[in-house]
């Protein structure tokens, strides 16, 4: 595959400036920012307004500007609330199974945290942003965004770091949130799945006045999940305002406040021997869950408040300032299985025990980010510049008590709970703060005819330091660049080649290396996107080389950052609306992922755990119209998740799967239901492992049927 990926990588780069001598569109007008009306079936889109069907047109989260999506050098995903509505997703991890270069939802079905990794590396602690502001994770301490209030999740995928920051090496995901405009909103919507639990949602809004709007959007939840003793209760709900006292201000305010109460869900952190392969037993049951109901305990309270502001001055000069407040605290008592008796990977007793870890924790964050941007348009002869200049600050502040003490076994085949477990510990008592400054300045330029180049810079200050046990304080500045260039052809297609570096702050210290230096890299993408004039569509294909230093590896406290990763694909997808009726999404993903360096020689040149090195999917929606079904939705997709290691060291392989979801729907007037079914046929299997201690089911066969009305 390798050689593939590189021949193939070198030939796109070499077709580039043969193909730049054909026709090419006019280009007398800039082609980025603000609203377009395209001649045929485009209608007007801006980057956070509702998709069109399943096609985006434009996005900001690759540019931090309102740009259509082929003029972006980089792969971008964009999921819109008609794509999530028809396949009955009810979190972002959800949404996310048909994107490329994604892999979702790795140790199953989670129902306080969305796993996502993207081209091989965990997205879900610095890879996740809202409204283009980040939303940073650490241990236990973060936010958890109710896909109900999105109106998009966008997938920037590849080193990010001179837009954002620190960030994930291999993308990161920008939600975008509900806001308000002077179209009225009003729906309601009712839910219930087999599994018992139900929902109840909101969405209202509309205009207070000529210059004043609002939106109301919200949601609850709660009832019995997959999984046995799982339950619990969830609220969200997000009220914004916009003020816009003339064409050349506006004000946006966007709050949320979130309360969840439950018991944690099982299937998860259980031995490869008894779910990957038979145990003498045979396989555990995927709906064991091997807590203490007693005891178990999941309670987040969380709030956020910010704003966008923007003013727009008298020479095409328009300053935006993007600010928000996050606060967060999480209580968690859990009793969670770690092997089998005396912690071993396979059984050592007739009864099947397991040995369990017996956990607590009290986290709480609060955190601030703000970004300034002045962007302008300026024509320097024949070219035609889009330039930004921003200034950002991110603060972060913990604080963390973790603890542990003993717990008793139990049996995986004939459980018996209640017994009283060991008092706790804390081994962790510790606060925690991060401060980052970045500078970052991006010029994007059109000229000859079609040529497209981005070039962009940036430097940040960070700091870490930590009070309490562990304790450290450590300083950084780290440079990120970018650079690309694409052709945009009269025909709707644009090929492109971009470089990019990143870095991203590590949090800790060890006695060997003392605090940990940022993880930093380098990847180089070449790619086409192609947006056909026949057809409302958009096509994308991606090749890529990424590499990941300064990685953490070794034993507890005594880590090295020796680790280096390289991540190297190919990445497909296509998004269309075929016609007024027929919609469609497909997508493939193949990985090449090595470990390079790490302090434990045995591991180099093997795949690192839990990522599948091949993925596809395909879904079609098909709405009849004129005819005795007229209003009657039918919708089907397959999912192929390939093998994955359980351990580093490539010695327990899990086996692939191949997963059908469908959907039927209803719509007349003013009110829909829809019954959508994710793993229609109960495939079951094991989404991946992290060592053959640690293994967690997919989620077996779900139906949801849900009814809306609006008015």
């Amino acid at each position: 595959m390798t050689r593939f990926l590189l021949n193939s990588t070198a030939l796109a780069a070499l077709l580039i400036p043969a193909l730049s001598q054909a026709q090419a569109q006019d280009t007398s007008t800039p082609a980025i920012l603000g609203p377009v009306t395209v001649e045929g079936s485009r209608t007007v889109d801006t980057a956070t307004s509702p998709v069109k069907g399943y096609v985006p047109a434009r996005s900001a989260t690759g540019s931090k500007t309102d740009t259509p999506l082929e003029e972006i050098p980089q792969s971008v995903s964009v999921i819109g609330r008609e794509e999530m509505d028809d396949r009955g997703a009810q979190k972002v991890d959800e949404a996310l199974r048909y994107t490329p270069g994604v892999f979702s939802q790795p140790f199953g079905r989670d129902s306080d945290t969305d796993w996502v990794f993207i081209r091989g590396f965990q997205a879900t602690q610095s890879g996740v942003y809202q409204d283009g502001l980040q939303l940073y994770a650490y241990g236990f301490g973060g936010q958890f965004i109710d896909s109900y209030n999105l109106e998009r999740i966008e997938v920037l995928r590849g080193a990010s770091s001179v837009l954002y920051g620190g960030s994930n090496p291999g993308g990161l995901l920008n939600y975008v949130t509900k806001r308000p405009g002077g179209t009225p909103v009003r729906s309601v919507e009712v839910g219930i799945d087999q599994h018992g639990t139900a929902h109840l949602g909101l969405d209202v809004g509309g205009a207070l006045d000529p210059t004043l709007s609002y939106r109301l959007t919200g949601r609850i939840a709660g009832g019995d999940t997959y999984t046995d003793f799982a339950d619990g209760f969830r609220g969200t709900v997000s009220p914004s305002f916009k003020w816009s006292p003339n064409d050349a201000n506006s004000l946006t305010i966007l709050t949320n406040y979130t309360d969840i109460d439950e018991t944690h869900n099982g299937g998860a952190f259980l031995p490869y021997v008894g779910t990957v392969v038979d145990a003498p037993f045979g396989r555990i049951d995927r709906k064991a869950n091997f807590t203490e109901p007693g005891i178990d305990t999941y309670r987040r309270r969380q709030a956020s408040i910010g704003y966008e502001f923007e003013h727009r001055f008298d020479n095409d000069l328009i300053f935006r300032q993007n600010a928000r407040y996050n606060y967060s605290k999480v209580h968690e008592v859990t009793v969670y299985p770690f092997g089998y008796g005396g912690f071993s990977a396979t059984p050592t007793d007739p009864n099947n025990l397991l040995s369990r870890i017996n956990f607590e924790h009290t986290t709480e964050v609060n955190s601030f980010l703000i970004d300034n941007q002045l962007e302008g348009k300026l024509r320097t002869g024949p070219v035609e510049h889009t330039a930004l200049a921003g200034v950002d600050y991110k603060y972060f502040a913990m604080d963390q008590v973790q603890a542990s003490g003993s717990a008793t076994t139990l049996s995986a085949t004939n459980p018996v709970y209640g017994a009283a477990q060991g008092q706790r510990f804390a081994y962790i008592d510790q606060e925690l703060t991060m401060r980052q400054l970045g500078v970052y300045l991006q010029d994007q330029m059109r000229f000859g005819q079609g040529f497209l180049v981005t070039l962009s810079g940036r430097y940040d200050i960070a700091s870490t330091d930590a009070d309490g046990t562990p304790a450290y304080d450590g300083k950084t500045g780290k440079f990120s660049g970018r650079a690309g260039l694409a052709y945009e052809f009269a025909n709707g297609l644009t090929p492109y080649v971009s470089a990019s570096t990143f870095f991203n702050p590590v949090l800790g210290s060890s006695a060997a290396v003392g605090v940990f230096k940022p993880e930093s890299g380098r990847q180089y993408e070449v790619g086409v996107k192609y947006r056909p004039a026949w057809m409302d569509a958009i096509f994308t294909a991606a090749l890529f080389d990424l590499t990941r230093t300064n990685v953490v590896t070794g034993a507890f406290n005594a880590e090295t950052q020796l680790g280096e990763v390289n991540s190297r694909g190919v990445e497909l997808e296509a998004k269309a609306n075929i016609t007024p009726s027929l919609k469609a999404t497909a997508s493939f993903t193949a990985l090449d992922l090595d470990i390079k360096k790490d302090a434990n020689p045995a591991l180099i040149g093997k795949t690192p755990y839990i990522v599948p090195q091949v993925q596809g999917s395909a879904f079609l929606d098909y709405t009849f119209r004129e005819s005795v079904l007229n209003g009657v939705s039918v919708g089907g997709g397959v999912r192929y998740v390939g093998s994955s290691w359980a351990d580093n060291e490539n010695t327990l392989k899990v086996p692939a799967a191949t997963v059908f979801d469908a959907r039927i729907g209803y719509k007349r007037d003013n009110w829909g239901a829809n019954l959508s079914v994710t793993n229609l046929f109960d495939k079951d299997y094991v989404a991946s492992c992290q060592t053959q201690y640690s293994c967690g089911y997919a989620e077996g066969r779900t139906a949801l049927l849900t009814l809306n009305m609006t008015w």
